[in-house]
Protein backbone atom coordinates (compact mmCIF):
# COMPACT_ATOMS: atom_id res chain seq x y z
CA UNK A 1 0.00 0.00 0.00
CA UNK A 2 1.33 3.50 -0.52
CA UNK A 3 2.30 5.81 1.70
CA UNK A 4 -0.96 7.45 2.83
CA UNK A 5 0.98 10.88 3.81
CA UNK A 6 2.83 10.77 0.62
CA UNK A 7 -0.33 12.38 -1.79
CA UNK A 8 0.70 12.64 -5.83
CA UNK A 9 1.28 16.04 -7.39
CA UNK A 10 1.03 17.79 -4.11
CA UNK A 11 1.21 21.35 -4.82
CA UNK A 12 -0.02 23.09 -1.74
CA UNK A 13 -1.57 22.94 1.73
CA UNK A 14 -3.51 19.96 1.74
CA UNK A 15 -7.11 19.76 2.97
CA UNK A 16 -8.34 17.02 4.16
CA UNK A 17 -5.68 15.52 6.80
CA UNK A 18 -5.12 17.64 9.40
CA UNK A 19 -6.84 21.04 8.62
CA UNK A 20 -10.43 20.36 8.65
CA UNK A 21 -12.35 18.91 11.73
CA UNK A 22 -15.48 17.27 11.53
CA UNK A 23 -18.27 18.08 13.50
CA UNK A 24 -18.05 13.66 14.33
CA UNK A 25 -14.52 14.38 15.97
CA UNK A 26 -12.97 10.56 16.93
CA UNK A 27 -9.86 11.01 18.88
CA UNK A 28 -6.90 8.93 18.27
CA UNK A 29 -3.90 8.34 20.82
CA UNK A 30 -0.66 9.72 20.48
CA UNK A 31 2.45 7.96 22.78
CA UNK A 32 5.96 9.57 22.48
CA UNK A 33 8.15 7.24 24.38
CA UNK A 34 11.65 8.99 25.31
CA UNK A 35 15.09 8.52 27.03
CA UNK A 36 13.09 9.77 30.26
CA UNK A 37 9.94 10.19 29.99
CA UNK A 38 7.10 8.94 28.03
CA UNK A 39 4.29 11.18 27.01
CA UNK A 40 0.30 10.51 26.44
CA UNK A 41 -2.22 12.58 24.44
CA UNK A 42 -5.67 12.23 23.73
CA UNK A 43 -5.55 14.18 20.39
CA UNK A 44 -8.74 15.91 18.11
CA UNK A 45 -8.78 15.31 14.55
CA UNK A 46 -7.48 19.49 14.48
CA UNK A 47 -4.43 18.84 16.84
CA UNK A 48 -5.55 20.12 20.02
CA UNK A 49 -4.82 17.76 22.91
CA UNK A 50 -7.63 16.67 25.05
CA UNK A 51 -5.98 14.56 28.10
CA UNK A 52 -2.83 13.57 28.76
CA UNK A 53 0.00 12.07 31.09
CA UNK A 54 3.29 11.12 31.78
CA UNK A 55 5.43 8.61 33.10
CA UNK A 56 9.02 8.02 33.72
CA UNK A 57 10.47 5.84 30.84
CA UNK A 58 12.56 2.23 32.31
CA UNK A 59 14.71 2.45 29.55
CA UNK A 60 16.20 -0.70 30.52
CA UNK A 61 13.51 -3.22 30.72
CA UNK A 62 12.09 -3.07 27.41
CA UNK A 63 8.74 -5.10 28.20
CA UNK A 64 8.41 -2.68 31.70
CA UNK A 65 8.07 0.22 28.48
CA UNK A 66 5.62 -1.92 26.57
CA UNK A 67 3.86 -2.59 29.73
CA UNK A 68 3.29 0.76 30.52
CA UNK A 69 2.07 2.30 26.41
CA UNK A 70 -0.51 -0.21 26.80
CA UNK A 71 -1.54 1.09 30.88
CA UNK A 72 -1.73 4.60 29.54
CA UNK A 73 -3.15 4.11 26.20
CA UNK A 74 -6.04 2.20 28.33
CA UNK A 75 -6.44 5.18 30.73
CA UNK A 76 -6.72 7.67 28.05
CA UNK A 77 -8.83 5.52 26.04
CA UNK A 78 -11.48 4.57 28.44
CA UNK A 79 -15.10 5.85 28.25
CA UNK A 80 -14.07 7.89 25.09
CA UNK A 81 -14.51 6.64 21.05
CA UNK A 82 -10.41 6.27 19.86
CA UNK A 83 -10.65 5.29 16.36
CA UNK A 84 -6.54 4.60 16.33
CA UNK A 85 -3.61 4.75 18.52
CA UNK A 86 0.06 5.91 17.53
CA UNK A 87 3.11 5.33 19.03
CA UNK A 88 6.79 7.64 18.63
CA UNK A 89 9.96 5.83 19.47
CA UNK A 90 13.55 7.06 18.60
CA UNK A 91 15.35 5.13 16.40
CA UNK A 92 15.11 3.52 13.23
CA UNK A 93 11.63 2.18 12.24
CA UNK A 94 11.16 -0.62 9.37
CA UNK A 95 8.83 0.49 6.07
CA UNK A 96 5.87 -1.30 7.40
CA UNK A 97 6.08 1.12 10.78
CA UNK A 98 5.88 -1.90 12.86
CA UNK A 99 9.06 -3.27 13.79
CA UNK A 100 11.88 -0.94 15.65
CA UNK A 101 15.09 -1.86 13.90
CA UNK A 102 17.23 -0.17 16.70
CA UNK A 103 16.96 2.39 19.27
CA UNK A 104 20.21 4.18 21.20
CA UNK A 105 19.01 4.77 24.29
CA UNK A 106 16.53 1.76 24.94
CA UNK A 107 17.57 -1.76 24.74
CA UNK A 108 15.63 -2.97 21.20
CA UNK A 109 17.14 -4.72 18.39
CA UNK A 110 14.63 -5.51 15.91
CA UNK A 111 11.42 -5.23 18.47
CA UNK A 112 7.93 -6.20 16.67
CA UNK A 113 6.52 -3.35 18.65
CA UNK A 114 3.07 -3.43 16.61
CA UNK A 115 2.55 -6.65 16.96
CA UNK A 116 3.40 -6.64 21.44
CA UNK A 117 0.86 -3.62 21.59
CA UNK A 118 -1.79 -4.94 19.00
CA UNK A 119 -2.09 -8.46 20.98
CA UNK A 120 -2.73 -6.31 24.06
CA UNK A 121 -4.95 -2.99 22.59
CA UNK A 122 -8.09 -3.32 20.60
CA UNK A 123 -7.07 -0.52 18.52
CA UNK A 124 -5.03 -0.06 15.06
CA UNK A 125 -1.89 1.05 16.28
CA UNK A 126 0.92 2.42 14.06
CA UNK A 127 4.68 3.02 14.86
CA UNK A 128 7.05 6.02 13.62
CA UNK A 129 10.09 7.61 14.20
CA UNK A 130 9.63 10.19 16.94
CA UNK A 131 10.69 12.65 14.97
CA UNK A 132 9.02 12.26 12.11
CA UNK A 133 5.99 12.26 14.78
CA UNK A 134 6.80 15.69 15.71
CA UNK A 135 7.55 16.97 12.73
CA UNK A 136 4.50 16.07 10.83
CA UNK A 137 3.10 18.04 13.83
CA UNK A 138 4.81 20.69 12.53
CA UNK A 139 3.75 20.42 9.11
CA UNK A 140 0.14 19.53 9.74
CA UNK A 141 -0.46 21.79 12.61
CA UNK A 142 2.57 24.44 13.97
CA UNK A 143 5.22 26.30 11.59
CA UNK A 144 5.00 24.00 8.46
CA UNK A 145 1.57 24.93 7.97
CA UNK A 146 1.36 26.53 4.37
CA UNK A 147 4.24 24.87 2.74
CA UNK A 148 4.25 21.78 1.02
CA UNK A 149 8.57 21.25 1.69
CA UNK A 150 9.65 21.11 4.82
CA UNK A 151 13.14 20.26 6.53
CA UNK A 152 12.59 19.50 10.89
CA UNK A 153 15.59 19.54 12.68
CA UNK A 154 14.71 18.53 17.01
CA UNK A 155 17.58 19.41 18.70
CA UNK A 156 18.13 17.66 21.99
CA UNK A 157 19.96 15.48 23.65
CA UNK A 158 20.75 14.29 20.10
CA UNK A 159 19.65 15.32 16.71
CA UNK A 160 16.37 14.33 15.11
CA UNK A 161 14.93 15.06 11.77
CA UNK A 162 11.92 14.56 9.70
CA UNK A 163 11.53 15.57 5.89
CA UNK A 164 8.25 16.62 4.08
CA UNK A 165 8.37 16.43 0.74
CA UNK A 166 5.71 17.28 -1.49
CA UNK A 167 3.11 16.91 0.93
CA UNK A 168 4.31 13.46 2.36
CA UNK A 169 6.91 12.46 4.92
CA UNK A 170 10.00 11.06 3.81
CA UNK A 171 10.72 7.57 5.03
CA UNK A 172 13.05 5.85 2.55
CA UNK A 173 13.27 2.57 0.81
CA UNK A 174 13.34 0.16 4.10
CA UNK A 175 11.79 3.21 6.56
CA UNK A 176 14.77 4.15 8.18
CA UNK A 177 15.21 7.63 6.13
CA UNK A 178 15.58 11.00 7.65
CA UNK A 179 18.10 10.35 10.27
CA UNK A 180 20.06 13.70 9.90
CA UNK A 181 21.46 13.63 13.04
CA UNK A 182 23.70 11.18 11.45
CA UNK A 183 24.86 13.59 8.41
CA UNK A 184 28.44 13.67 9.01
CA UNK A 185 29.80 17.32 8.76
CA UNK A 186 33.43 16.60 9.62
CA UNK A 187 35.42 13.83 8.21
CA UNK A 188 36.86 11.49 11.50
CA UNK A 189 35.33 13.84 13.44
CA UNK A 190 34.04 13.59 17.16
CA UNK A 191 33.03 9.97 17.44
CA UNK A 192 29.14 9.43 17.25
CA UNK A 193 27.20 6.95 19.25
CA UNK A 194 25.60 5.63 16.15
CA UNK A 195 29.38 4.30 15.27
CA UNK A 196 30.48 6.49 12.83
CA UNK A 197 32.62 9.87 13.55
CA UNK A 198 31.78 13.47 12.73
CA UNK A 199 28.13 13.06 12.50
CA UNK A 200 26.30 16.22 13.12
CA UNK A 201 24.54 15.37 16.26
CA UNK A 202 28.22 15.86 18.03
CA UNK A 203 28.19 19.37 16.87
CA UNK A 204 24.58 20.59 17.11
CA UNK A 205 23.02 19.00 19.70
CA UNK A 206 21.87 20.25 23.20
CA UNK A 207 25.03 17.79 24.31
CA UNK A 208 27.02 19.46 21.99
CA UNK A 209 26.21 22.96 23.59
CA UNK A 210 27.09 21.80 27.17
CA UNK A 211 30.72 20.46 25.79
CA UNK A 212 31.06 24.12 23.71
CA UNK A 213 30.00 25.77 26.70
CA UNK A 214 32.85 23.67 29.20
CA UNK A 215 35.80 24.74 26.35
CA UNK A 216 34.64 28.44 26.66
CA UNK A 217 34.64 27.90 30.11
CA UNK A 218 38.01 26.85 30.34
CA UNK A 219 39.07 29.65 28.50
CA UNK A 220 38.25 32.56 30.96
CA UNK A 221 37.26 35.71 29.48
CA UNK A 222 33.82 35.46 28.31
CA UNK A 223 33.49 32.09 29.66
CA UNK A 224 33.55 33.40 33.69
CA UNK A 225 30.05 33.30 34.29
CA UNK A 226 30.28 30.12 32.50
CA UNK A 227 32.74 28.76 35.04
CA UNK A 228 31.38 30.53 38.30
CA UNK A 229 28.20 28.57 36.93
CA UNK A 230 30.08 25.44 36.91
CA UNK A 231 31.96 25.82 40.31
CA UNK A 232 29.10 26.50 41.74
CA UNK A 233 26.93 23.71 40.71
CA UNK A 234 29.63 21.34 40.13
CA UNK A 235 29.05 20.74 36.32
CA UNK A 236 26.89 23.10 33.73
CA UNK A 237 23.82 21.92 32.64
CA UNK A 238 20.86 22.41 29.74
CA UNK A 239 19.06 24.78 32.59
CA UNK A 240 22.26 27.03 33.52
CA UNK A 241 23.30 27.24 30.13
CA UNK A 242 20.04 28.15 28.96
CA UNK A 243 19.86 30.87 31.49
CA UNK A 244 22.48 32.55 30.95
CA UNK A 245 21.77 32.40 27.26
CA UNK A 246 18.58 33.99 28.53
CA UNK A 247 20.26 36.80 29.96
CA UNK A 248 22.81 37.34 27.42
CA UNK A 249 25.79 36.18 28.49
CA UNK A 250 28.92 36.43 26.14
CA UNK A 251 30.23 33.10 26.86
CA UNK A 252 26.90 31.34 26.69
CA UNK A 253 25.91 33.34 23.87
CA UNK A 254 29.29 32.72 22.12
CA UNK A 255 28.90 28.53 22.41
CA UNK A 256 25.16 28.77 20.92
CA UNK A 257 26.51 30.77 17.68
CA UNK A 258 29.36 27.93 17.49
CA UNK A 259 26.27 25.12 17.64
CA UNK A 260 24.23 27.57 15.12
CA UNK A 261 26.74 27.52 12.59
CA UNK A 262 27.24 23.92 13.00
CA UNK A 263 23.21 23.70 12.07
CA UNK A 264 23.85 26.20 9.34
CA UNK A 265 26.20 24.55 7.37
CA UNK A 266 24.35 21.22 7.82
CA UNK A 267 21.61 23.21 6.60
CA UNK A 268 23.04 24.17 3.84
CA UNK A 269 24.07 20.53 2.42
CA UNK A 270 20.50 19.56 3.07
CA UNK A 271 18.94 22.11 0.69
CA UNK A 272 21.46 20.77 -2.38
CA UNK A 273 19.63 17.65 -1.90
CA UNK A 274 15.84 17.97 -0.35
CA UNK A 275 15.76 22.09 -1.31
CA UNK A 276 12.83 22.60 1.18
CA UNK A 277 11.23 25.93 1.61
CA UNK A 278 11.08 26.00 5.02
CA UNK A 279 13.40 24.72 7.87
CA UNK A 280 11.88 23.99 11.15
CA UNK A 281 13.41 23.96 14.61
CA UNK A 282 12.25 21.77 17.83
CA UNK A 283 13.61 20.75 20.90
CA UNK A 284 14.98 22.22 23.82
CA UNK A 285 17.82 24.37 22.36
CA UNK A 286 15.02 26.08 20.35
CA UNK A 287 13.21 28.02 23.25
CA UNK A 288 16.65 30.60 22.14
CA UNK A 289 15.03 31.90 19.02
CA UNK A 290 16.56 34.45 16.80
CA UNK A 291 19.48 33.62 19.06
CA UNK A 292 19.89 30.79 17.14
CA UNK A 293 18.95 31.27 14.04
CA UNK A 294 21.15 34.17 13.34
CA UNK A 295 24.05 32.04 12.73
CA UNK A 296 22.38 29.26 11.02
CA UNK A 297 21.16 31.79 8.59
CA UNK A 298 24.60 33.18 7.77
CA UNK A 299 26.19 29.72 8.00
CA UNK A 300 24.00 28.46 5.61
CA UNK A 301 24.67 31.19 3.29
CA UNK A 302 28.43 31.20 3.60
CA UNK A 303 27.78 27.42 2.72
CA UNK A 304 24.94 27.32 0.70
CA UNK A 305 26.09 25.80 -2.96
CA UNK A 306 25.47 28.05 -6.05
CA UNK A 307 24.89 30.88 -3.19
CA UNK A 308 23.11 33.91 -4.95
CA UNK A 309 21.37 32.05 -7.28
CA UNK A 310 19.34 29.43 -5.13
CA UNK A 311 16.61 30.54 -3.82
CA UNK A 312 16.94 30.40 0.45
CA UNK A 313 14.38 29.03 2.61
CA UNK A 314 12.51 30.58 5.40
CA UNK A 315 13.77 29.42 9.26
CA UNK A 316 11.20 28.91 11.93
CA UNK A 317 10.85 27.51 15.09
CA UNK A 318 8.61 24.85 16.05
CA UNK A 319 5.43 26.39 18.12
CA UNK A 320 3.90 23.19 19.35
CA UNK A 321 7.27 22.20 21.47
CA UNK A 322 6.76 19.64 23.65
CA UNK A 323 3.50 18.14 22.47
CA UNK A 324 4.88 17.79 18.95
CA UNK A 325 5.58 14.28 19.54
CA UNK A 326 1.87 13.11 20.75
CA UNK A 327 -0.08 15.24 18.17
CA UNK A 328 2.03 13.92 15.26
CA UNK A 329 1.55 10.00 16.51
CA UNK A 330 -1.87 10.82 16.81
CA UNK A 331 -2.62 11.68 13.71
CA UNK A 332 -0.62 9.55 11.52
CA UNK A 333 -2.11 6.67 13.53
CA UNK A 334 -5.44 8.29 12.38
CA UNK A 335 -4.56 8.73 9.03
CA UNK A 336 -3.05 5.16 8.69
CA UNK A 337 -5.84 3.49 10.41
CA UNK A 338 -7.99 4.78 7.67
CA UNK A 339 -5.96 3.88 4.38
CA UNK A 340 -6.23 0.24 6.30
CA UNK A 341 -9.65 0.15 6.33
CA UNK A 342 -10.25 2.21 2.77
CA UNK A 343 -11.99 5.18 4.79
CA UNK A 344 -11.60 8.49 3.78
CA UNK A 345 -8.83 10.35 5.43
Amino acid sequence: MADPCRIAGYSGRLEGTAELVSSNTVHAIGIDIGGTKIAGALVSEGGEIVAEERVATQAGDSQAIIDAVVSMVERLAAGREVEAAGVAAPGFIDADQSTVYYTPNISWRNEPLREHLLARLELDITIDNDANAAGWAEFSFGAGRGVADMTMLTIGTGVGGAIVTRGGLFRGGFGAGAELGHLRVVPDGLPCGCGARGCIEQYGSGRALLRMANEIADVGGIGLALADARREHGELDGELVGGLIATGDPGAVRALEQLGHWLGQACASLSAVLDPQLFVFGGGVAVAGDLLLDPVREAYRQHLPAKGYHPEPDFMIAELVNNAGVVGAADLARIHARARRGAPE
